[in-house]
């Protein structure tokens, strides 16, 4: 958002040193307006940015607690199997 400001800014800087020094008010107030809309965009692409990036940090802690949670039951059904292969050896052996 700075660097819209600044590049704005530069273009009007320049567009003085080059021999534009009789610049209208009515230009001035355009290129202020282009850079106050370029600014306002900036602040609008920033906040979406930062929702997204919530939503994706949140979107993250579900993943993780559902992975733990499969990996828990995945645990559960290994020893399950464990102990039933294990009857079924006592079972076979007498």
């Amino acid at each position: 958002m700075k660097k819209v400001v600044k590049i704005s800014a530069l273009a009007f800087i320049m567009a003085m040193a080059s021999g534009c020094a009789n610049i209208t008010r009515e230009e001035f107030d355009a290129v202020k307006n282009t850079a106050n809309s370029a600014l306002s965009e900036a602040r609008a692409a920033k906040s979406a940015a930062d929702a997204a990036a919530s939503a994706a940090s949140a979107a993250q802690l579900a993943a993780d607690s559902a992975k733990a949670a499969a990996n828990a039951a995945q645990a559960c059904c290994d020893a399950n199997t464990a102990r039933d292969e294990e009857m079924f050896k006592k079972k076979m052996h007498k």
